[in-house]
């Protein structure tokens, strides 16, 4: 029978709310040796995740959109939406303002294999696991499917 994300999952994961300070979740990363955190709201409903990508605009900043002046009109070269977001994401001061919002997700019954496709498809490093519709129960990170892996060979 194959493994499932709640085999394999950390439980009880460490979460953080969207008005943590950025200092506090940065010092949880680094003590903990951990890339990533939950955020939830008030009544504890996932809404976001803060991970080392979020926190590296901190550290690199932002540079304007490249653009051309066109018959006195101005013509983004890039998205300056994403531009916008990126400087939200460098200047803020909370986790709320620099988490990615609407985090991927599963829920604890899905296969590893399941898991695993889902992580590959998005991109993402961890998948936060939640119990009914929002509450996170756990956390699945790439390393815990590998290390289910490795121990599955013994």
């Amino acid at each position: 029978m194959p493994k499932t994300v709640a085999d394999v999952m950390s439980r009880d994961p460490i979460v953080v709310r969207v008005e943590t300070p950025l200092k506090e979740a940065i010092q949880i990363l680094a003590e903990r040796h951990i890339s990533g955190l939950p955020v939830v709201d008030d009544v504890g409903k996932l809404v976001g995740i803060i991970s080392e990508t979020d926190l590296m605009w901190q550290e690199t900043g932002v540079a304007p959109p490249a653009y051309i002046m066109f018959l006195d009109s101005v013509i983004y070269l890039q998205n300056p939406a994403t531009y916008d977001r990126d400087l939200h994401k460098a200047l803020g001061q909370t986790v709320g303002e620099v988490m990615s919002k609407n985090p991927i997700s599963i829920s604890p019954d899905k296969t590893l294999a399941q898991a695993a496709t889902i992580m590959h498809d998005h991109s993402v490093h961890r998948l936060p696991v939640l119990e009914g519709a929002s509450q996170v129960i756990g956390i699945l990170t790439r390393g815990d499917i590998i290390r289910a892996m490795a121990a599955s060979q013994d």
